[in-house]
């Protein structure tokens, strides 16, 4: 169906800035989790993985005999023991339990079920293992002296970017390795699998797509669908990392439970959730871009690789959106980008926040903060140049609507934020201090919102009407603490007219909403808020004839606001109304669906129209580096961003937050390393809290502003709002080109820095000291 009536009545529960609805349980601890259900549950197993010691090895031998001598040890899982499909991605190359071949330091090569974690434990260090170890190849940069690559290599090619980069009177190239991320949730993947009287399967898993985890269960089990049941009750947290990875760990408790009769849980401690699963995607760019006599670019050419880790995943649709997103917010008529995925013997890596989206743009606006001084424009004004306008379309061909809002945001936040002033403050506190320098940066988003994969862009929704007059809804999203719920609860509350304290949300579950898509890629509230709405009107529309005849109206004279339908100046009251729809036999519960309409793409030849429509946002930050160990303070943030108009603006305002510093994380502090030498070699090295550096609130800003776009209602989506949960994140580019300014400041005028991601202090510290090394080399003494 397609979104109509998005007109938002007065008093409406949209746009009502409301608490999250678990926040009083978060912050209590009442708040349930899928581990807190084994508790309900009698004779729980515990189950705990045997992990290779090898990055790539043969498999030789595996002998549990021993570990099942071990006091409460009653099974070990083995790649024999599958009944069905031993694979558990998507592209059918990843084994849930090797044969073989090991294939990353870490990879459960068995799984040990114990009557508690101790007893598992124990008999996972007692299962005899032998190995004959391979090389291994670890870094991205190995993978690409030695060819190793798979999966799809697309190719974005517009207009003619090499003649007209032989063409560009300024051409400049260079190469760009940056990191990956460690989701690093709060609560750590999570299963518990039991099986019914009925002989049907019952799995608890903290997913983000409960259909497909459904669907790797039953392949796994070598059963259909149906007799599988996925409920996911919430998350602790998810960006990405509970999409893909989760299903393997549900097939292991489902399997374990099948095969005992007993529940099975399946939860990783830390190291262990940390060494097996998958992370953001490193990329290595080589690049060639060329700009004409007034900085305008005239092409670009660039081979982006990523690394994908031992299997595919969901690298496919990571490294494509990557390419749809080099462009950022800036308009390049001859392009062509080559893409590829390496395959290296590390965790497969996976969906991350923005979804290979802040990849894409790290390289652009890379480039930019790079070549602008040797431009000679402030890396402002090289990024304003170079803006979309309207009339002009994306690298793949996709008109970009709204571009005006895209200036919009840039003047509001240049205003709101004071840039100007600004500036010549930071002059003059950087030619009084020689030790310390302050930067300010500001830069643009343009994100597209929908998924790549066309399919994935629709819903379902199950709205049920009591006696009554109370509401349950069940929709086909997960709440991973994001707020779609909220936003749900509120959709339902406007489009019914009634008070939001007459309505319950179930949990997410396969037998309720069959073929969920994802929720990710910002689209949860999109796509699920849609389908709500869709169950309610048809709700409405039986309704409506019941109270036109009570009111003496035509039924499209009725309007459903404030618990009570109105027509010609009379009323009638919900509870009243819908008890008389079941005595008159009225159905008052409706399935509704939505798929998002305009859409198509063309992977082979990378054009088309993926998204929906693009969210803006622009930001402007302030650091402060010192000279003698590269740290820094992040001092102020100002946000302006599009989120057309806010279902939930408390929800909204944290969305663009908690997104901004985790883009500020991943950009300057989290350093994901693994061992590249001696004995372990493979073995990831940043594997706790206390080796792998997050964002804490030492990392806030003081001053942190965020201001909606006003007047950006957005048509053909529910009630006018935008996606919000990824977009930010990538507002944090202006921290890293922030801290290019300041480290610049150290040097000579016109000094282009180059400035790894992320960029640590350590890094920081070595720009300076080229930074310093430049400067004297010009004879310029402080």
């Amino acid at each position: 169906m397609s979104i109509t009536h998005n007109q938002r009545p007065e008093g409406a529960a949209v746009g009502r800035s409301i608490p999250h609805e678990s926040a009083y349980a978060h912050v209590t601890g009442a708040a349930k989790y899928t581990e807190d259900l084994a508790g309900a549950l009698s004779g729980v197993l515990h189950a705990y993985p045997v992990q290779s010691a090898h990055a790539h090895a043969r498999l030789l031998r595996l002998d549990a005999s021993a570990a099942l001598q071990v006091p409460g040890v009653r099974l070990v899982l083995t790649a024999k023991d599958i009944p069905g499909v031993n694979d558990q991605g998507a592209k059918h190359d990843e084994p849930m339990l090797p044969v073989d071949e090991v294939m990353f330091h870490g990879q459960p090569v068995a799984w040990v079920l114990g009557e508690d974690l101790e007893a598992a434990k124990a008999g996972a260090a007692a299962v005899a293992v032998d190995y004959e170890p391979l090389d291994a190849l670890v870094t991205l940069g190995e993978a690409i002296a030695a060819n190793s690559f798979h999966g799809i290599q697309p190719v974005i090619d517009k207009g003619e970017p090499a003649a007209a980069l032989a063409a560009a009177p300024h051409a400049f190239s260079g190469e760009f390795e940056f990191a990956g991320q460690e989701h690093f949730y709060l609560e750590t993947q999570s299963s518990l699998a039991h099986v019914e009287s009925d002989g049907q399967i019952m799995v608890h898993a903290s997913t983000q797509h409960p259909s497909e985890t459904q669907d790797i269960v039953a392949h796994v089990l070598g059963v259909d669908a149906h007799r599988v049941t996925v409920q996911a009750l919430r998350m602790g947290g998810a960006f990405g990392g509970k999409e893909m990875q989760p299903h393997g760990y549900a097939a292991v408790a489902a399997l374990g439970a099948v095969l005992t009769g007993r529940p099975v849980r399946v939860r990783l401690e830390r190291a262990r959730d940390l060494s097996m699963t998958g992370k953001r995607h490193g990329f290595h760019a080589s690049w060639k871009i060329g700009f004409d006599e007034h900085g305008k670019i005239m092409a670009l050419a660039a081979q982006l690789t990523s690394d994908g880790g031992w299997s595919l995943d969901l690298s496919e649709p990571v490294l494509t959106r990557a390419m749809c997103h080099i462009d950022n917010a800036y308009w390049i008529p001859n392009i062509q980008v080559r893409g590829r995925v390496a395959k290296c013997h590390k965790t497969s890596q996976t969906a991350f926040r923005g979804f290979g989206g802040p990849q894409g743009m790290l390289v652009i606006e890379n480039i930019l903060g790079e070549v602008a001084p040797k431009l000679g424009l402030s890396a402002q004004e090289l990024r304003r140049r170079n803006f979309y306008v309207p009339g002009q379309d994306t690298p793949y061909y996709q008109p970009v609507r709204h571009a005006e809002r895209l200036h919009r945001v840039w003047e509001k936040v240049l205003e709101s934020s004071q840039f100007a002033t600004r500036r010549e403050q930071i002059e003059a506190f950087n030619a009084a201090h020689p030790n310390s320098k302050r930067g300010l940066a500001i830069t643009p988003v343009k994100f597209g919102i929908s998924f790549n994969f066309t399919a994935f862009n629709q819903a379902g929704a199950l709205v049920l009407v009591y006696k009554d007059g109370s509401v349950l809804l069940t929709h086909g999203g997960t709440e991973m603490g994001q707020g779609v719920h909220t936003k749900v609860l509120q959709v339902a509350a406007t489009a019914l007219g009634v008070p939001l304290s007459y309505l319950r949300l179930a949990p997410t579950r396969t037998d309720k909403v069959p073929n969920t898509s994802a929720t990710a890629a910002s689209t949860g509230s999109d796509l699920n808020g849609a389908a709500v709405k869709d169950a309610c009107e048809q709700i409405l529309a039986r309704l409506s004839v019941l109270a036109a005849g009570e009111l003496e109206a035509e039924a499209s004279e009725v309007v459903f606001a404030d618990g009570a339908a109105h027509a010609c100046g009379r009323s009638v009251d919900w509870k009243t109304l819908v008890s008389k729809a079941y005595f008159s036999r009225i159905q008052l519960s409706a399935a509704g669906y939505y798929s998002t309409p305009g859409l198509h793409w063309d992977l082979s030849a990378m054009r088309g129209e993926p998204f929906k429509y693009f969210a803006y946002g622009a930001a402007v930050s302030e650091v402060q580096v010192s000279r003698f160990d590269g740290s820094y303070q992040l001092r102020r943030v100002d946000i302006v961003h599009d989120v057309g108009d806010s279902l939930s603006p408390l929800v909204d305002r944290g969305q663009i937050e908690g997104g901004f510093i985790q883009g500020a994380g991943w950009l300057t502090l989290e350093d994901l390393r693994w061992e590249t030498k001696g004995p372990h070699r493979g073995r990831l090295a940043t594997a706790s809290a206390s080796t792998y550096k997050l964002p804490s609130f030492s990392e806030m800003p003081p001053v942190f502003n965020v201001e909606f776009l006003q007047d950006a209602h957005e048509d053909g989506v529910v009630y006018g709002s935008k996606a919000v949960g990824e977009p930010p994140l990538m507002l944090a580019f202006s921290v890293r080109e922030a801290l290019r300014q300041a480290v610049a400041a150290f040097g000579p005028a016109g000094h282009s820095v180059k400035l790894a991601s992320p960029a640590t202090p350590e890094a920081v510290f070595w720009a300076v000291q080229e930074a310093q090394e430049a400067r004297e080399g010009t004879g310029h003494v402080d």
